[in-house]
Protein backbone atom coordinates (compact mmCIF):
# COMPACT_ATOMS: atom_id res chain seq x y z
CA UNK A 1 0.00 0.00 0.00
CA UNK A 2 1.58 3.30 -1.19
CA UNK A 3 2.27 6.20 1.66
CA UNK A 4 -0.51 8.12 0.23
CA UNK A 5 -3.30 5.58 0.24
CA UNK A 6 -2.35 5.18 4.01
CA UNK A 7 -2.60 8.65 5.09
CA UNK A 8 -6.18 8.57 3.43
CA UNK A 9 -6.81 5.63 5.64
CA UNK A 10 -5.71 7.07 8.41
CA UNK A 11 -7.68 10.27 8.28
CA UNK A 12 -10.65 8.18 8.17
CA UNK A 13 -9.85 5.69 11.12
CA UNK A 14 -9.63 9.36 13.24
CA UNK A 15 -12.37 10.07 11.94
CA UNK A 16 -14.02 6.95 13.07
CA UNK A 17 -12.62 6.83 16.40
CA UNK A 18 -13.51 10.57 16.41
CA UNK A 19 -9.33 11.54 17.31
CA UNK A 20 -9.83 15.42 16.50
CA UNK A 21 -6.28 16.33 16.76
CA UNK A 22 -4.75 13.32 14.85
CA UNK A 23 -7.68 14.20 11.69
CA UNK A 24 -6.50 17.55 11.65
CA UNK A 25 -3.12 16.77 11.34
CA UNK A 26 -3.89 14.45 8.72
CA UNK A 27 -6.21 16.68 6.98
CA UNK A 28 -2.85 19.02 6.72
CA UNK A 29 -0.66 16.80 5.64
CA UNK A 30 -3.10 15.44 2.82
CA UNK A 31 -3.50 18.91 1.91
CA UNK A 32 -0.02 19.85 1.47
CA UNK A 33 0.48 16.87 -0.62
CA UNK A 34 -2.10 17.51 -2.58
CA UNK A 35 -0.45 21.15 -3.30
CA UNK A 36 2.05 19.64 -4.52
CA UNK A 37 0.38 17.13 -6.74
CA UNK A 38 -1.32 20.25 -8.47
CA UNK A 39 1.89 22.30 -8.57
CA UNK A 40 3.90 20.11 -10.47
CA UNK A 41 0.96 17.95 -12.26
CA UNK A 42 2.70 14.43 -11.04
CA UNK A 43 1.47 11.72 -9.15
CA UNK A 44 3.65 11.83 -5.87
CA UNK A 45 5.71 8.46 -4.85
CA UNK A 46 6.44 7.56 -1.70
CA UNK A 47 9.81 9.14 -1.92
CA UNK A 48 8.48 12.79 -2.98
CA UNK A 49 5.41 11.99 0.16
CA UNK A 50 8.43 11.25 2.70
CA UNK A 51 9.96 14.53 1.23
CA UNK A 52 7.45 16.47 1.69
CA UNK A 53 6.43 14.66 5.53
CA UNK A 54 9.84 16.17 6.23
CA UNK A 55 9.77 19.06 5.43
CA UNK A 56 6.35 19.62 7.32
CA UNK A 57 7.96 18.32 10.41
CA UNK A 58 11.33 20.97 9.71
CA UNK A 59 8.73 23.70 9.37
CA UNK A 60 6.37 22.64 12.87
CA UNK A 61 9.67 22.64 14.60
CA UNK A 62 10.41 25.74 13.66
CA UNK A 63 6.55 26.86 14.65
CA UNK A 64 7.61 25.45 17.71
CA UNK A 65 10.83 27.21 18.81
CA UNK A 66 8.92 30.64 17.87
CA UNK A 67 6.10 29.77 20.38
CA UNK A 68 8.53 28.46 22.85
CA UNK A 69 10.19 31.53 22.49
CA UNK A 70 6.96 33.62 23.53
CA UNK A 71 5.72 31.33 25.95
CA UNK A 72 3.08 30.18 23.74
CA UNK A 73 2.19 26.56 25.64
CA UNK A 74 -0.53 26.33 23.88
CA UNK A 75 0.28 26.48 20.21
CA UNK A 76 3.33 24.52 21.22
CA UNK A 77 1.70 21.57 22.57
CA UNK A 78 -0.58 21.41 19.07
CA UNK A 79 2.73 21.56 16.60
CA UNK A 80 4.40 19.16 18.87
CA UNK A 81 1.37 16.68 18.65
CA UNK A 82 1.33 17.04 14.73
CA UNK A 83 5.08 16.35 14.26
CA UNK A 84 4.33 13.17 16.62
CA UNK A 85 1.51 12.08 14.02
CA UNK A 86 3.80 13.08 10.93
CA UNK A 87 6.84 11.12 11.89
CA UNK A 88 4.96 7.82 12.34
CA UNK A 89 5.31 7.98 8.32
CA UNK A 90 9.13 8.22 8.05
CA UNK A 91 11.38 5.66 8.45
CA UNK A 92 12.98 5.27 12.33
CA UNK A 93 15.34 7.83 12.76
CA UNK A 94 19.12 7.15 13.19
CA UNK A 95 20.49 7.61 16.95
CA UNK A 96 23.44 9.73 16.85
CA UNK A 97 26.23 7.34 17.18
CA UNK A 98 24.70 5.07 13.87
CA UNK A 99 24.68 8.52 12.16
CA UNK A 100 28.24 9.65 12.84
CA UNK A 101 29.30 5.82 12.36
CA UNK A 102 27.50 6.44 8.59
CA UNK A 103 28.65 9.57 8.10
CA UNK A 104 32.55 8.68 8.69
CA UNK A 105 31.74 5.57 6.13
CA UNK A 106 30.84 8.44 3.61
CA UNK A 107 33.48 10.28 4.52
CA UNK A 108 35.85 7.62 4.09
CA UNK A 109 34.45 6.42 0.78
CA UNK A 110 34.48 10.44 -1.04
CA UNK A 111 38.04 10.94 0.84
CA UNK A 112 36.89 13.85 2.02
CA UNK A 113 39.80 15.46 4.51
CA UNK A 114 38.66 18.94 5.27
CA UNK A 115 35.47 21.10 5.37
CA UNK A 116 36.46 22.05 1.81
CA UNK A 117 35.46 18.94 0.87
CA UNK A 118 31.29 19.64 3.07
CA UNK A 119 29.70 19.87 -0.05
CA UNK A 120 30.76 16.04 -1.34
CA UNK A 121 30.18 14.47 2.01
CA UNK A 122 26.74 16.42 2.27
CA UNK A 123 25.75 15.03 -0.90
CA UNK A 124 26.21 11.44 -0.40
CA UNK A 125 25.03 11.59 2.97
CA UNK A 126 21.57 12.59 1.33
CA UNK A 127 21.53 10.14 -0.94
CA UNK A 128 22.97 7.49 1.44
CA UNK A 129 20.67 7.86 4.56
CA UNK A 130 17.81 9.76 2.94
CA UNK A 131 14.82 10.75 5.84
CA UNK A 132 16.74 8.59 8.28
CA UNK A 133 18.25 11.81 9.71
CA UNK A 134 17.25 15.16 9.41
CA UNK A 135 19.26 17.10 7.35
CA UNK A 136 20.55 19.67 9.85
CA UNK A 137 21.75 16.96 12.09
CA UNK A 138 23.42 15.33 9.38
CA UNK A 139 25.21 18.38 8.63
CA UNK A 140 25.98 19.31 12.35
CA UNK A 141 27.80 15.76 12.42
CA UNK A 142 29.49 16.14 9.97
CA UNK A 143 31.33 19.40 10.21
CA UNK A 144 31.97 18.04 13.76
CA UNK A 145 33.41 14.94 11.86
CA UNK A 146 35.98 16.99 9.36
CA UNK A 147 37.15 19.82 12.15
Amino acid sequence: MSLRIQIKDDIKTAMKAKDVQKRDALRLLDSALKQVEVDERKELTDEDVMAIIAKQIKQRNDAATQYRDAGRDDLLEKELAEIAVFEAYLPAQLSDDELAEALKAIIAETGAESMKDMGKVMGAAKAKIGNQADGKRINECVKALLS
